[in-house]
Order: structure tokens, then C-alpha cells, then sequence
């Protein structure tokens, strides 16, 4: 079976890994974006495309996804914070069959390459994985 990620990005054990650049022109050619980020974090900053799915991703040893929720038809470009936990999910679904991308720093990286994102509020951090509200 041929990956729709073929000679794309650059691979590490298996797993395609896509700049947001890269990430942006596959959805537009069919891709969805999986954002594993947990409910908070979606409502302050989200990726601004049409093809996305929301499932929050359980920290641990071995990411719980809800299979259930993916079509095997299309294939996948998991995103969260940084790209960590969605590089251990994406090491996850492939061995399940899925073909999936992992997309290098999640949303800060895609928001500092000045993708399409929508933004709630005003944030604060000092770690820019795990913004919150600031309070007033």
C-alpha cells in the first residue's frame, strides 16, 4: 500500500513527520488534521481548516484513541501542542494500519509559520505547550 506522505517531510522510525507548511498543502489535498489536544487547549487556539477531527489524546504509555472516530479511507496528520504525544500516537496508528503524518511543534509551530488559526482570549504561560487563560 502507498503512503499518501510519500516523499514528503522527512521519515523517523517509519513515521512521516510534516512541517505546518507541508501539513497545510496536504490537507488541502484530501489530508485531515487529528488535533489531540484536550478541550481547554482547543478553546483558546485552534488550526483553521476544513478537514479536521478533535479527539482528545489520554497521556501515557500508550495513547488511547477512540479508532472508532478515524476513517481508515483518508489519511491522517496528528497534531497537539509540540508534537510529542502526537508522535507517540502516530507510532500507534501506523502499527494499526493508519496512514498517518505527524506534524512537527503542533499549533505553536503552526502559528509561528502564520498558518490559519482561530484565537480565543488572551494567554499566558511560561511553557507554550500548555497556555491558559490570563486572569483579569
Amino acid at each position: 500500500m502507498s503512503s499518501f506522505f510519500a516523499n514528503q517531510g522527512f521519515l523517523i522510525d517509519t513515521i512521516v513527520h510534516l512541517s505546518p507548511q507541508e501539513a497545510f498543502l496536504a490537507i488541502g489535498r484530501g489530508a485531515v488534521l487529528v488535533d489531540l489536544r484536550d478541550d481547554q487547549e482547543i478553546s483558546l487556539k485552534r488550526f483553521d481548516v476544513g478537514n479536521i477531527l478533535y479527539i482528545s489524546n489520554v497521556s501515557g504509555d500508550e495513547p488511547k484513541i477512540s479508532l472508532s472516530k478515524l476513517s481508515r479511507k483518508a489519511p491522517l496528520i496528528l497534531a497537539d501542542s509540540v508534537g510529542l504525544r502526537s508522535k507517540e500516537a502516530a507510532i500507534f496508528l501506523k502499527k494499526q494500519g493508519y496512514d498517518v503524518a505527524n506534524l512537527i511543534g503542533g499549533i505553536v509551530e503552526w502559528q509561528r509559520d502564520g498558518l490559519p488559526m482561530q484565537i480565543d482570549g488572551f494567554l499566558t504561560g511560561s511553557c507554550a505547550c500548555r497556555l491558559r487563560p490570563r486572569k483579569t
